[in-house]
């Protein structure tokens, strides 16, 4: 598959970068959120997305843990100030979606503030919608079986050192948790005007190419000569129900 997918991946990143051309002219303002379990490939996807993106105009953004002060404001506060203008897109490798997985699972917040952040991010996107903000937002599924492949690998691979966590024990050990906070979050947190879509993600490069083709397609609202996304790696929150790695 590898000089097809190459082709194949060539050929969308041409597209990316006609079509974030026409919304730099535009002033189109993006956010793409990227979450999923560890290993899922959001770092994979996130580097084949932008390598030709338009450099000024284009944010990854991957926040580490909030400081004492960031801890005692608006819980979204310290996202705002990262959000597009303009021409610009915006990709979150995590998100505040960390208080609907993460930060739950590990009892990195109360169940208060959990059902608070379920109530209140509607209201917030909803907001954000209406300012002229278009949202993406990804959910990357993996098996466990896989999952556990890949956290191996990287603990071999010293090219991959910098991905070791020791949060990656955890992964696994909090598996069927992980589980249940992900179901909670996909049927309570997409919106008709926001809405989830999931990717399967066991196959890497199969995955990388539909993520890019699902972008291109909720980006823009012209024909573009891309295909549709493969219907059984991309899903709705709605057609993925019962169909997610349990």
């Amino acid at each position: 598959m590898s000089k097809d997918y190459e082709a194949q991946l060539e050929a969308l990143q041409v597209q990316i970068v006609e079509i974030q051309a026409a919304g730099i002219e535009q002033g189109r303002k993006t956010l793409i959120i990227f979450e999923g379990r560890d290993a899922a490939g959001k770092d994979g996807a996130i580097k084949r997305l932008t390598e030709n993106m338009a450099p000024r105009l284009t944010r990854v953004v991957a926040l580490p843990k909030p400081t004492e002060r960031e801890s005692s404001q608006w819980y979204f506060q310290r996202y705002v100030a990262h959000l597009p203008a303009a021409g610009e897109t915006v990709i979150f490798n995590r998100s505040w979606y960390n208080r609907a997985g993460v930060e739950p699972v590990m009892g990195f917040c109360t169940p208060q503030e959990h059902a608070d952040f379920l109530r209140d991010v509607e209201d917030f996107e909803r907001l954000l919608v209406h300012s002229g903000i278009t949202i993406i937002k990804l959910w990357l599924d993996i098996s466990r079986e896989e999952q556990a492949q890949r956290l191996s690998e990287r603990e071999t691979d010293p090219i991959k050192r910098f991905k070791v966590s020791p949060m990656d024990k955890e992964a696994q050990a909090r598996w069927d948790l992980y589980s249940k906070a992900r179901d909670e979050m996909l049927a309570k947190t997409s919106f008709d005007f926001a809405p989830w879509t999931v990717i399967k993600t066991d196959k890497k490069k199969t995955a990388r190419l539909n993520i890019i083709r699902h972008i291109l397609h909720a980006v823009t609202q012209s024909p573009i000569k891309v295909d549709m996304p493969d219907k059984d790696v991309v899903l709705s929150a709605k057609a993925a129900k019962g169909k997610l790695n349990p």
